[in-house]
């Protein structure tokens, strides 16, 4: 019986195309029964959808001439939602930073519980799962540094065993940055320390904003995207319409000559000049001598950060004595420890230009002070990590 229904079927005509090597497994042959060809139904071979880099690969007709002929299509673009595949979480340093990060880009924050136990240990639970996503986490290292340091660690390490596909922790302020090399024996090196333990802690990537200097990219063995604030300040300083010709940008160390350079190249290539400075202790500063000539020009110093205020109001005394006739200060951290206020508000500068990476208290503004948002910066930053785009055309 089994000989006889056997013999009653045969390959059609296309099937036998099939098998003769068209590319198509021969377990893909469809038997039917000897009838005209115009008496039957066709039905397609079913085909498990293939995927590669990701790009769906689907069984369509190959060759149109035969409709029977089935082959595999072309690479088929998978169109998604930008953001069906990005998190973006904060931590309790600078939630308000994350905030606008998130609205930039169309997100909400994700949900996390972070609470500290009776003994001060951190503990940290998604809300929500990150099962194959991209994951950023928003976390300045800003005082409280350790508090803020271990709080972003525990996070990483959360996002690690919840199967999060990439990790990345955008810390606009990078703290230990200072502690990047030795200058007296028997020093650590704390700025390697802290890469260490972000890298081991699970991170994919860093992203900061205006590293204390450039060598400390090299510390770590992931990924780090390095962002500057220095066009949102450049914004800020073209809505004061100071003519190029009354304007000097100023170093107010050595160390800080390549940074003062950039901003002066973008600002018509104004004059630079330099304070020299000796410094006696740390956070202890002792401005001597000025190179070049600042009299009867707006002076616009700049630095990465303002800490104690030392180094910068001691520049400012020595502009004004030199004749400038106005002095701004800007900076993209605003570390702000005592006294660092009182020094800023003393009537030396015409205004302090500072960004929000770190969060500055409520008690710690004065009239003065100015506070941009580098939110879009870091947010657009984001956007181009998570679709694979170019960062360093962003600055360009």
């Amino acid at each position: 019986m089994a000989a006889m229904a056997l013999s009653s079927l045969s390959l059609r005509p296309e099937a036998s195309f099939l098998a003769g090597g068209s590319g198509i497994h021969t377990a893909s042959r469809i038997l039917t029964s000897r009838v005209p060809l115009s008496g039957f139904m066709k039905c397609g071979v079913p085909t498990p959808l293939r995927f590669f880099k990701g790009s769906l690969c689907t069984a369509l007709l190959k060759n149109p001439t035969m409709p029977g002929l089935l082959g595999t299509h072309q690479e088929k673009e998978i169109v998604l939602k930008p953001d069906t595949r990005m998190r973006i979480f904060s931590g309790a340093a600078n939630l308000s930073l994350a905030q606008e990060v998130a609205s930039y880009l169309g997100l909400n924050l994700g949900k996390i519980n972070i609470k500290r136990f009776a003994d001060g240990e951190i503990y940290v639970q998604l809300q929500e799962s990150v099962r194959g996503c991209d994951v950023f986490l928003v976390q300045p290292t800003c005082p409280p540094a350790n508090e803020n340091l271990m709080e972003l660690l525990v996070m990483i390490d959360a996002c690690r065993r919840a199967s999060a596909r990439t990790i990345t922790a955008v810390i606009p302020y990078f703290g230990y940055a200072r502690a990047d090399r030795k200058t007296q024996g028997r020093e650590s090196i704390a700025a390697k320390l802290v890469a260490n333990l972000i890298t081991e802690a699970g991170a994919d990537r860093v992203l900061s904003c205006d590293l204390h200097s450039g060598q400390a990219m090299g510390y770590f063995d992931i990924f780090v995207d390095h962002v500057f604030g220095q066009p949102v300040i450049l914004d800020y300083l073209a809505s004061k319409k100071i003519s190029p010709k009354d304007l000097v940008v100023v170093s107010p160390d050595v160390g800080g000559v390549a940074r003062a350079r950039g901003l002066a190249k973008k600002l018509s290539d104004a004059p630079l000049a330099i304070v020299d400075k000796r410094r006696q202790g740390h956070n202890i500063s002792e401005v001597m001598n000025l190179i070049g000539d600042v009299k009867g020009m707006v002076a616009v110093l700049v630095d990465d950060m303002i800490d104690t205020a030392g180094t910068i109001t001691n520049a400012a005394a020595l502009l004004q004595k030199e004749g400038a006739s106005a002095v701004y200060a800007c900076c993209t951290h605003a570390v702000f420890s005592p006294p660092a206020i009182e020094r800023l508000s003393g009537g030396l500068f015409q205004e302090v230009i500072v960004t929000n990476t770190i969060p500055v208290a409520e008690h710690n503004y004065f009239p003065q002070l100015v506070v941009l948002s580098v939110a879009n910066l870091l947010a657009e930053t984001i956007r181009r990590v998570h679709g694979d785009g170019s960062v360093s055309s962003i600055f360009q």
